[in-house]
């Protein structure tokens, strides 16, 4: 059983290399656009150049993304407005609030990333006779079928019941960034948790700063708000940071650990034995940052086309997602 398992996904992945509609730059549904950042592929009468951009209608979901939003831009008021401006100290102000908001405009930068692209979904409804026809398959090969989208399922790709689609390489649905986790969108959610621990762990070091510096002089003299203003604020921003802190530390390092075994979180809790040719630790941290290790690595804004952008025509509804 498990050779014939291990055959059909050598079969699956030499379908992969002969039908270019299978590959992960296929994203174009049949008779519809696919939801995706980029599209530039001609399919079923749609004209090439045509550009979407992914976005999922999950109620849930906004208002999660919607509150990370809101909590980073409170403890950008918090450090700024409490603790750096009304400090003495020119060069503190200035290389401490450089640094924070820096990280901070990286960490909401890598969310919408996050959010907007395409985590590597299948095309909807393609397990068509006629589709299948047009693939032109030997005697033997065997591909797979997913009944809740009905399209073609390559190996490593699982259904999300939130998204609605087959996602390859998903590693998990996460409602803090209203989307799924997948094979093209990995590198900008490590990256978000990331800079939300680096300013978690920069708000938390400041806030003791400017605890032990208030103790010493007058509360008044230390921020332009009152005492008991200026305590409430700083507790919360604490809990806050601390929570923020402990949650994408965690997340980082358990996605940098999936990376490095090229094994995601779904397939490291159903036990799946691996069918696939491994990318071990650099080849896989390169697999999914691309190209060797550099600063672009830790930037967000790696290959966004914001001419590409602003000329997106307007889109349509198609299922959970919305294409604009």
């Amino acid at each position: 059983m498990q050779n014939r398992m291990q055959s059909s996904n050598h079969r699956l992945r030499e379908m992969e290399q002969h039908h270019p509609l299978l590959s992960a730059g296929a994203d174009v549904e049949s008779g519809t656009l696919a939801a995706g950042v980029i599209v530039g592929n001609t399919h079923m009468g749609q004209a090439a150049g045509n550009r979407t951009l992914w976005f999922i209608h999950d109620s849930c979901g906004m208002v999660c993304a919607t509150m990370t939003w809101l909590l980073v831009l409170y403890a950008e008021f918090v450090v700024n407005f409490v603790m750096l401006l009304p400090s003495k100290s020119f060069w503190y102000s200035l290389l401490n609030g450089a640094a924070f908001n820096s990280f901070a405009v990286l960490a909401l930068a890598s969310h919408v990333r996050t959010m907007l692209t395409d985590p590597g979904a299948v095309p909807k409804g393609n397990a068509t006779k006629e589709y299948m026809e047009g693939l032109q398959l030997k005697p033997g090969e065997v591909i797979y079928k997913c009944p809740k989208c009905c399209s073609i399922k390559p190996e490593r790709a699982h259904h999300c019941s939130i998204c609605k689609r087959c996602i390859r390489k998903m590693d998990h649905h996460c409602p803090w960034v209203n989307n799924c986790v997948g094979e093209k969108n990995q590198r900008f959610f490590v990256l978000f948790t990331m800079y939300i621990a680096l300013i978690s762990g920069h708000a938390l070091g400041l806030s003791g700063v400017h605890f032990f510096t208030c103790i010493k002089v007058q509360w008044n003299e230390c921020s332009d708000f009152s005492p008991g203003v200026s305590v409430l604020l700083l507790i919360f921003l604490c809990l806050e940071a601390i929570l923020f802190l402990t949650f994408t530390a965690v997340m980082f390092g358990t996605q940098i650990h999936s990376i490095c075994n090229d094994e995601t979180e779904i397939e490291r809790l159903k036990n799946e034995k691996p069918t696939w040719e491994r990318r071990m630790r650099w080849d896989g941290m390169k697999a999914v940052f691309g190209g060797p290790p550099s600063l672009l690595w830790c930037n967000p804004f790696t290959g966004l086309r914001l001419r590409r952008l602003m000329l997106l025509p307007h889109g349509r509804r198609g299922g959970s997602e919305f294409s604009v």
